[in-house]
């Protein structure tokens, strides 16, 4: 019997490790065969060129896209994914994958869905049926209407789905990948690397050992004008608190050039010496640095998900992640630099919090591989409304 090929579609930088541990096992399963298509953002050095790390680990790529348009506002994501579709739509039609999978809710993710839904080639959505703020959301949402079998990563999201109008044998809560690496990482007590040694990156050689902030930080889609006033509150609040901060570049949406330019002209003007830059990390590195962080602070759902499994306190900012799911490791916060102050230094003060496993326990990678070797790959109708 030959084997299934499922087409894993990686847009960006978090994506990878959304779906690193499903990728490894899918292409150790017997009965199938992965067809790896790196596109968007990932294949830029700019974002952190995810595709280098991606080679490193050892996975063929089946194509490359490059989608991207210059502009990081509204217009150039709309153009960027109408791109996607019409590049996806002939890397598919040349492959011809059993199913192709998209990962999670970032905007260029639906073009993905579209390309393989247009085809009549089954879609699999991982990580549907959460809500936050932005256009994620939105996007989301939609990538599961057009999908054909869901792998969740929690209860709540699974019931969400459902409410959807999709098939409940269809939603399957495997729990999320990235948990997967969050815990092999909770096996060191000690980051047995030296980030600055190891990845280089800008900023000042800082004295990390006794204790450090990591910084992640994205704009949010429907308040891009105001990207880099809210990255000011945040670059002034740690720059006072004086913690020695490694901190990460925004990923590619509205919005990320404030973002950047915020960044670059803080470093410019205050030339802070508690601060490092990076541009990306292999996936275990980045959540072992995190996993001996005294506090994450910004927007990003690793702030939510892996953060919650590790039990590393966090501060989050503003309405990025808004009704998203969450431990008790997370403080909510406004873009102002009083509250992120105040509650990093109780954050740092306070310490750890005990793991929660709202998540997944582990083994969604293995999960998911299993799922799509024996699960029918065939268009699933929604329930009448």
């Amino acid at each position: 019997m030959p084997k299934r090929k499922i087409c894993v579609v990686i847009t960006a930088r978090p994506s990878y490790s959304r779906i690193k541990t499903a990728l490894t096992a899918i292409k150790l399963h017997p009965a199938l065969e992965l067809q790896l298509v790196i596109a968007g953002s990932a294949l830029l050095d700019r974002y952190g060129n995810a595709v280098d790390f991606i080679e490193k680990d050892g996975f063929s790529i089946a194509a490359k896209v490059f989608m991207v348009l210059e502009g990081e506002n509204p217009t150039t994501m709309a153009k960027t994914t109408g791109l996607g579709v019409m590049e996806l739509t002939n890397v598919f039609y040349n492959l011809k994958p059993d199913a192709v999978v998209t990962i999670a809710d970032r905007f260029e993710t639906i073009a993905t869905s579209i390309a393989a839904a247009y085809q009549n080639i089954p879609l699999v959505h991982i990580q549907g049926g959460e809500v936050t703020g932005s256009i994620d959301e939105k996007v989301r949402h939609a990538n599961t209407k057009l999908a054909d079998l869901h792998f969740v990563s929690s209860e709540d999201a699974r019931e969400r789905v459902i409410r959807l109008g999709e098939v409940p044998e269809k939603v399957i809560n495997t729990g999320c990948p990235s948990i997967d690496l969050a815990a092999l990482v909770t096996r060191s007590s000690t980051l047995n690397f030296n980030p600055i040694e190891k990845y280089g990156g800008v900023g000042a050689k800082l004295n990390w050992k006794d204790g450090y902030v990591v910084v992640m930080q994205h704009p949010v889609t429907t308040e891009y004008q105001k990207a880099k006033a809210h990255i000011k509150e945040t670059l002034y609040a740690i720059k006072e608190l004086g913690y020695p901060t490694f901190w990460f570049w925004p990923n590619v949406d509205a919005g990320s050039d404030g973002t950047s330019n915020g960044i670059r002209a803080f470093r410019e003007l205050e030339k802070p010496e508690n601060m490092h830059f990076f541009k990306n990390m292999e996936p275990v590195d980045f959540l072992s640095l995190l996993s001996q962080a005294k506090v994450l602070v910004g927007n990003s759902s690793v702030g939510i998900r892996e953060c919650s499994y590790l039990g590393v306190p966090v501060v989050n900012i503003g309405s990025r992640q808004h009704r998203r799911l969450r431990g008790n490791n997370v403080t909510d916060v406004a873009d102002d630099k009083g509250e992120i102050l105040r509650a990093v230094q109780k954050a740092w003060s306070n310490g750890p919090f005990p793991a929660e496993t709202l998540y997944g326990e582990g083994n969604a990678g293995q999960n998911i591989a299993e799922l799509l070797a024996v699960t029918e790959l065939t268009f699933s109708k929604t329930i009448t409304y």
